[in-house]
């Protein structure tokens, strides 16, 4: 699975990304919002894991974005904060993530949560999809 890290913190990308090496991940990186961006357009991961500290613009702002571009939109995103109190979990939910992960992350659970979020939303793809053609009027 091609999974993009967005951290800042040195100690924690290096952390994630062995943990997801380790378990037969390809894992892309970057440390701001608009290096990001250019990663997700130039290679497009199965899944985000999106620090919402970042310098420059913040996790929320460009998980909003990526939402609203109908070539981004349908990549899981995973928010990830130290600061709960800053961003709740229920705004982040809707602001378009589909999981929410307090720090520290778990080295020992990470790799199995975020295959399970990207074979949901594969699932409800492929639902979706077999709905719309087997009831087109609805």
């Amino acid at each position: 699975m091609k999974i993009l890290v967005i951290e800042d913190q040195p100690t924690e990308m290096k952390l994630a990304q062995q943990v997801l090496r380790a378990a037969g991940h390809a894992v892309g990186a970057a440390e701001a919002a608009e290096q990001a961006a250019e990663a997700i357009k130039a290679d497009r991961p199965q899944i985000i894991l999106l620090d919402m500290v970042l310098p420059g613009m913040d996790g929320l702002t460009l998980v909003r974005k990526l939402k609203t571009d109908p070539e981004t939109r349908d990549i899981p995103i995973v928010a990830v904060t130290s600061y709960p109190e800053k961003y709740p979990k229920g705004e982040l939910l809707a602001a378009g993530c589909d999981a929410y992960f307090s720090k520290p992350l778990s080295p020992r659970s990470l790799p199995q949560e975020l295959t399970e979020i990207v074979e949901r939303g594969t699932t409800a793809a492929c639902l979706a999809t077999r709905i719309h053609h087997e009831h087109p009027h609805r």
